[in-house]
């Protein structure tokens, strides 16, 4: 099975959508991905939660996924976000993404019946099975729905090769500490809750997986160098001086507060999909102050 050495920032593109027929503008996601890229992200993971996966049809996934893996050609590091109700369409993903070149793929469980260990093991074993390349498993029980706990993180990546690291976007650092507990520092984890990012750092964490590097590339990855220089100081500050963008991105929901951000930034993405939303005109004026506040010199 191939490895692939992942940390740092993995920047999480939103899915462009054209303001003609509504479809994915490739054109823009490779422009996006470009200026990710071009800043200094580490690595890619489109159609993630930021990417609106959830909201394409089969076919605009796997042409977003093409697309996304093109568009870095090799640069960084590809993550693909694979998240499907049922085993079948999550293994066919998986294998689209590894065919068309994927490096990782990062796979989220989503349920409408409530799943156990053994149907989420399962679930994890058949996607693992199918493919080559590292598995990433995703926790976000408050999208997903499906909550999985350090204890059985850890035995999925003891029981299944090629599952190798873990995204925890539980919201709760101690699962992260437990984490580096139960497997004695080895088993590299992701942050995927922004305002955790330094805490999620200072617990060991391998990398932060965010939408952040789409508006502020300079102060998440100078939040990255510090931490890795172990100028602690420095980390705080950046950290602190990011913070209220984060926690308005998360409070008013990734693609819709990101793509309203990126129009501030100066490139239409388009809306979101319905049933979401494009930011009203009072938020967006609460983010370009937030924006600017960020960019502000001396903040």
């Amino acid at each position: 099975m191939a490895t692939t050495a992942l940390e740092g920032v993995i920047a999480y593109p939103v899915t462009p959508f054209s303001r003609t027929d509504g479809g994915p503008d490739l054109a823009r996601l490779a422009e996006l991905i470009d200026r990710l890229i071009a800043a200094g992200c580490h690595a890619i993971a489109p159609l993630g939660s930021t990417g609106e996966s959830a909201y394409l049809e089969d076919r605009e996934w796997y042409d977003a996924a093409e697309a996304s893996v093109a568009a870095v050609a090799g640069r960084v590091p590809t993550v693909v976000g694979i998240a499907d109700l049922t085993t079948r369409g999550a293994v066919r993903r998986a294998r689209y993404a590894e065919h068309v070149g994927a490096d990782v793929v990062m796979v989220l469980p989503l349920s409408y019946w409530k799943l156990d260990e053994r149907e989420v093991t399962r679930h994890y074993q058949e996607i693992a099975g199918a493919i080559g390349i590292p598995l990433m498993v995703y926790n976000n029980p408050a999208t997903a729905g499906v909550d999985l706990p350090p204890e059985l993180l850890h035995r999925l990546v003891d029981r299944v090769e090629n599952i190798t690291m873990v995204k925890e976007s539980s919201g709760d650092v101690q699962r992260m500490h437990r984490l580096v507990q139960l497997s004695d520092g080895a088993l590299p984890f992701y942050n995927g809750s922004n305002t955790l990012a330094l805490a999620a750092f200072a617990a060991g964490a391998a990398g932060w997986c965010t939408a952040a590097p789409c508006l502020i590339p300079e102060l998440t990855l100078e939040l990255y160098r510090a931490v890795r220089a172990g100028e602690l100081d420095a980390a705080r500050r950046v950290f602190h001086r990011q913070l209220p963008l984060l926690r308005f991105l998360l409070g008013g929901g990734l693609p819709t507060t990101v793509k309203a951000g990126l129009a501030l930034r100066g490139l239409d993405v388009g809306e979101p999909r319905l049933p979401l939303l494009p930011l009203d005109e009072e938020r967006t004026g609460l983010l370009a102050g937030l924006l600017a506040e960020a960019a502000a010199p001396g903040a």
